[in-house]
């Protein structure tokens, strides 16, 4: 049997499973349990969890905002979900992208940095709703 295809979770992604009365919360709660089931491979990075803390508190009771993301860092150390630094090089990397993007200036930086790491790691599936993934046309497919 062929191994999944791994996916990268973006902010968004996050956002959806952490937040119970986010409307794609179902969807994206039955994906992520189809994905750990499968052992697809999870990628997601140190700049998203960022995002994911700095928004998901505005929108949580905050001790379930600390358990969800407990949630998270378990599941990295149990191998289910990689997350990745965001070296100097992969840094670098989104910067040049930021400058060849530059009819594009609402692609965030975190962004940048996930499209730099998927293309590194040649991950071509995210867990988003962020168009700015199809508009570069660096090959990325949405899901869900």
């Amino acid at each position: 049997m062929a191994k999944p295809e791994p996916i990268l979770i973006d902010t968004w992604g996050w956002l959806a499973l952490g937040h119970r009365r986010d409307q794609y919360h179902q969807d994206v709660k039955a994906l992520y349990q189809m994905l750990c089931s499968t052992q697809t491979p999870i990628h997601t990075s140190d700049y998203i969890l960022d995002e994911v803390m700095t928004l998901l508190f505005r929108r949580e009771v905050f001790q379930e905002a600390v358990q969800f993301l407990e949630g998270i860092f378990r599941a990295a150390e149990l191998e289910q979900v990689e997350i990745h630094r965001i070296t100097s090089e992969r840094f670098q990397t989104a910067w040049s992208l930021r400058k060849q993007f530059q009819d594009k200036p609402l692609i965030s930086f975190t962004d940048l940095t996930s499209m730099a790491l998927m293309r590194e790691l040649n991950i071509q599936q995210v867990l988003t709703q962020d168009e700015h993934f199809i508009q570069t046309g660096m090959g990325f497919v949405r899901v869900l």
